[in-house]
């Protein structure tokens, strides 16, 4: 750079980790422990103060008007900044979750309210993965978005231990829904302080020409007190529509993968128990829930090691024990073997997290500045509008089903990341305007080694 200037971006992405890093963490896995548990809330909800018949209908709409709010969002997070966003999310859910421990019993509101909650979490996706990207050291990338999002089944895993908890506590299911929606808004108030905390993405701040701001930013997130390049580069203003063309091969791939792995995980986790002919009933939700969103939250751990040196290897390994896995629910399932079906789901869900992580590192860093929060929304809302006819029609169907669709899924999945492994950019520890001026050489040729 001229005069021994360095570029912003370089910048944050060779910075030490450091306290405005850790506060990020922090406040992003607070919010997805309440984001994980508010979605879990509703199918333990509706167990208790509605007929069986209305589940396929609520769970559709609340996966429809994620998909809403993630389009929608994603794109205002692009257009007015990552953090008001961020924030004005945090409101609407409180609001819906406040009115829902009025209005619980009521189940059209509650359709309504759980699908207000669901379209905060949908747009959520697009600023928190934004400016996770944005503002995280390149080394760091993939094992802060690993444990930040990992929260998410922390928080789905604690209000299925409430619930279980709750069961043998209260004397009537219209208390222990009381009980559940309380407990889910006590957490709510800490997650949303914690919003108000974080700056504003530098990427963002220097591609709307706020340089000033953007220049403070970097200099408190990474110490750095010489000379800074604050000029864009061309790639990060790249608008919507071209950035489709360019990166198709990208998008292609990881709507494939994000479709698989969203919908077998809510099928699965959440769901599963709803589905005619389930080996083990409805009043099975809670210990699913907690089986499920445990083995996703000890998954993350295992996967350290190996998500910040290729995204690659994180993701074929990922689709395939998910494949072989899926496969073993099915099994499980129709023996009416109980033991068996929660050693396979927890282990399936090791796995998804394993695919999750890598999905939520590749969606966040592989497209521009200018667009990322918008694709990150496009998505989501592909995975929340598919979920959602899945998830109606599965639910009407048969558990035999629903565990055949969640194999296929994952053999699906195997596919596309198999073409990605070969042909696909590695990821790890670059620099996401690198990343941006890659699409040229895609499809790559061979994948390298495990080591890569």
């Amino acid at each position: 750079m001229a005069g021994g200037s360095r570029a912003y971006w370089e910048v944050l992405d060779e910075a030490p980790w450091g306290p405005l890093h850790w506060k990020l963490f922090a406040v992003f896995s607070d919010n997805y422990f309440f984001d994980g548990l508010l979605f879990a809330v509703t199918p333990l909800l509706l167990y208790l103060v509605a007929p069986p018949s209305v589940a396929p209908l609520v769970f559709a709409l609340n996966l429809t008007s994620e998909a809403a709010g993630a389009i929608v969002l994603g794109w205002l997070s692009d257009r007015y900044g990552r953090l008001r966003v961020f924030a004005a999310s945090m409101a609407l859910e409180a609001g819906s979750l406040a009115l829902l421990l009025v209005f619980y019993s009521d189940v059209p509101l509650l359709a309504l309210l759980s699908s207000l909650i669901t379209f905060c979490i949908g747009g959520e996706f697009s600023s928190t993965y934004a400016l996770l990207a944005e503002l995280t050291p390149a080394r760091h990338r993939g094992k802060a978005m690993l444990m930040a999002t990992n929260f998410w089944n922390l928080g789905s895993t604690v209000i299925a231990v409430f619930g279980l908890l709750y069961a043998r506590l209260a004397p009537t299911p219209s208390l222990e829904a009381r009980y559940l929606l309380l407990t889910a808004l006590g957490i709510g108030l800490g997650a949303g302080a914690a919003r108000f905390a974080l700056p504003e993405s530098p990427r963002w701040l220097a591609l709307r020409g706020m340089r000033g701001e953007a220049e403070r930013v970097v200099r408190m997130a990474t110490g750095y007190s010489g000379p800074l390049d604050l000029s864009v580069p061309p790639e990060s203003g790249v608008g919507l529509g071209e950035a489709l063309r360019r990166y198709a091969f990208r998008f292609a791939v990881l709507a494939v993968v994000t479709l698989v792995v969203y919908i077998t995980y809510v099928l699965v986790a959440f769901y599963a128990p709803y589905a005619p002919g389930f080996a083990f009933g409805e009043a099975a939700v809670a210990r699913v829930v907690f089986y499920a969103n445990l083995g996703s939250f000890l998954g993350a751990f295992m996967l350290l090691p190996l998500i910040d040196r290729t995204r690659r290897w994180t993701l074929t390994l990922s689709t395939l024990g998910g494949t072989l896995t899926a496969a073993a629910l099915l099994v499980a399932n129709s023996h009416a073997a109980e033991a068996a079906f929660y050693a396979a789901l927890f282990t399936n869900m090791v796995f998804s997290e394993w695919a999750w992580a890598g999905l939520s590192a590749l969606q966040s860093e592989l497209f521009p500045t200018g667009v990322r929060s918008s694709v990150v929304g496009m998505l989501v809302g592909l995975q929340g509008a598919a979920g959602a006819l899945i998830v109606y029609t599965g639910l009407q169907a048969s558990a035999t089903a629903l565990f055949l669709a969640s194999t296929a899924l994952w053999a699906a999945g195997l596919a596309a990341s198999t073409a990605w492994h070969l042909r696909g950019t590695e990821s790890a520890r670059r620099s996401v305007e690198e990343l941006s001026a890659t699409h040229r050489q895609e499809p790559e040729p061979a994948a390298g080694s495990l080591a890569a």
